[in-house]
């Protein structure tokens, strides 16, 4: 009995140390299952905190980009309005250009208009003289009215012919007809010398007193306003042709009457057209 009793003891611990290598196997063996998951889920982990860390670096730069974006958008916001305002004041200020411009073009066709009118009307008087005696034109904003000292004086001398009265009457009318003119009388001779002890004592005298001549005849004959008349002598200085010739000389003595526009009144043109935009 005693014996029954010890192999069974034995046999009892024969199974309980089986049982506990076979439980300590599956143990050892879930462990090592477990080790693996815990290191792929470490691997894991490590990948999903490089992944943070990357997109935390890519949120912070984005962040970045945006902030520059902002502040770019903000200065380019303040650029176009400072742009905006300069383009502004550009376009007035030329808009302002144009309208001066053309106030002055305006000016410039109704002093053109006047002048036509004026040479109209001296051709009309001088309708039936020679060419070559008088010759009407427009040069450089004014009018030119030149007249062969042969029609006014006699040779030499600076005291008005017979005939000389017939011409300035026609050229005064006109002057009258053209209050707001003025008018500068030149006298132009040639190179011809005088002689010692003549009574005039060179071209620049002639010149001079030719023109105050006709200039005292507008005036004191004719009522041409004084004020509006200017004499100038000119001497041979600015001759026409040739004072090698007898011919030349004869085209170079001569008065020219200049007509052209006061200044008051050409500003007055431009204002009057700036009035009206």
């Amino acid at each position: 009995m005693k014996k029954i009793a010890i192999i069974a003891f034995t046999g009892f611990i024969g199974l309980t140390s089986c049982v506990s290598k076979k439980k300590y196997t599956a143990l050892e063996t879930q462990n090592t299952q477990t080790e693996g998951e815990l290191s792929t889920a470490k691997m894991e982990l490590a990948s999903c905190l490089d992944k943070q860390k990357a997109s935390t670096t890519e949120i912070d730069y984005l962040k970045s980009i945006n902030n520059q974006l902002l502040h770019s958008n903000n200065s380019l916001s303040a650029l176009s309005a400072q742009e905006s305002a300069n383009l502004e004041k550009f376009l007035e200020s030329l808009s302002e250009k144009e309208r001066q411009v053309k106030s002055l073009q305006n000016a410039l066709n109704k002093k053109d208009s006047v002048m036509f009118a004026l040479v109209s009307s001296l051709k009309g008087e001088f309708i039936a003289a020679d060419d070559e005696d008088i010759q009407i034109e427009v040069e450089k904003g004014a009018v030119f009215v030149s007249i062969s000292d042969k029609m006014l004086f006699d040779s030499g001398d600076a005291k008005l012919s017979k005939d000389a009265k017939d011409v300035l009457e026609k050229v005064a009318r006109v002057l009258n007809n053209q209050p707001d003119m003025e008018v500068m009388v030149e006298g132009h001779t040639d190179n011809k010398e005088f002689k010692d002890g003549a009574a005039i004592k060179d071209n620049w005298e002639l010149s001079v007193q030719r023109a105050a001549s006709v200039v005292r005849v507008l005036q004191d004959d004719y009522n041409v306003d004084p004020s509006r008349l200017i004499p100038a002598g000119r001497s041979y200085y600015t001759p026409i042709a040739s004072n090698d010739t007898k011919e030349g000389r004869a085209q170079n003595r001569r008065i020219k009457v200049i007509i052209l526009p006061k200044l008051d009144q050409f500003y007055g043109m431009i204002e009057e057209g700036m009035e009206s935009e």
